[in-house]
């Protein structure tokens, strides 16, 4: 099966099919450098890695957020040149954070051009198993989250059971959860309740509604700092090394 590699070998055509978004598009957000130039190959065809892809994954998260493109222009400057695919996924996730859920729907043919593969019923079964898809009422119709659905394609090659996948990701969603439900009782008691006493403050009441903007995904990146860390070290001392995961898919994110 094909598999996601840090070499570019994605046309514009496939770029646009695997995000989900129309050639004319791409060549848009090139033309204002939000996206950096394809590398060209023989007979001066442009080819585009999964860097192009998160990149654009982005971008497209940070106009879901309803930002212009002067201001998504001003986001991606910030940002060091040399981001891996990875890192820049990483980005995604914290902006979509703070977003209201949402999910896209697609059909199974539009999942694999998103996928840039054959997806067999056995490949799209293992995707609902591990919640990357949700099926919908409509017969044949799936409800996915664009970036939630890459890592999952990438799980399908992983030289890993399948219900070692699944039980890593039940370890990850019961700890997560204790860990987000610690946060929201510490929370609760040491920042809101004190707040509920000092509402006649304006200083106070302005200092909570910043907070309350930023509190979530300050949190989030806080969390996937702190558990990469933890990671390396566990994997390090269980191990003696860790695992490469510039050029695959990496078990921080697992779903």
């Amino acid at each position: 099966m094909a598999t996601e590699t840090d070499e570019p070998n994605l046309t514009v055509d496939e770029l646009a099919a695997r995000a989900g978004v129309t050639v004319r598009t791409v060549r848009f957000y090139s033309t204002r450098g939000l996206l950096p130039p394809p590398t060209i190959g023989p007979r001066r065809v442009g080819h585009y890695g999964p860097a192009h892809l998160s990149r654009l994954a982005l971008i497209e998260e940070l106009q879901h957020q309803g930002m212009t493109l002067s201001a998504i222009e001003r986001y991606l400057e910030q940002l060091p040149d040399d981001l891996s695919a990875h890192d820049l996924a990483i980005h995604r996730a914290m902006v979509a954070s703070w977003a209201p859920d949402s999910a896209e729907e697609a059909t199974a043919a539009e999942l694999e051009r998103r996928a840039g593969r054959p997806l067999s019923e056995e490949d799209i079964g293992r995707l609902v198993a591990m919640d990357v898809l949700q099926r919908a009422p409509e017969p044949g119709v799936f409800r996915l989250d664009r970036g939630l659905f890459r890592l999952g394609v990438q799980l399908l090659d992983v030289p890993i059971a399948h219900e070692t996948i699944l039980a890593a990701r039940t370890v990850l969603v019961e700890h997560t959860r204790s860990a987000a439900q610690e946060l929201t009782r510490l929370f609760r008691d040491e920042v809101w309740n004190p707040y509920r006493r000092r509402e006649a403050d304006p200083e106070h009441v302005a200092a909570m509604k910043s907070l309350s903007v930023h509190m979530q995904p300050l949190v989030v990146q806080a969390l996937v700092t702190a558990f990469q860390r933890s990671l390396k070290e566990e994997l390090r001392a269980a191990f003696g090394t860790e695992p490469d995961t510039e050029h695959g898919p990496d078990p921080r994110s697992a779903p």
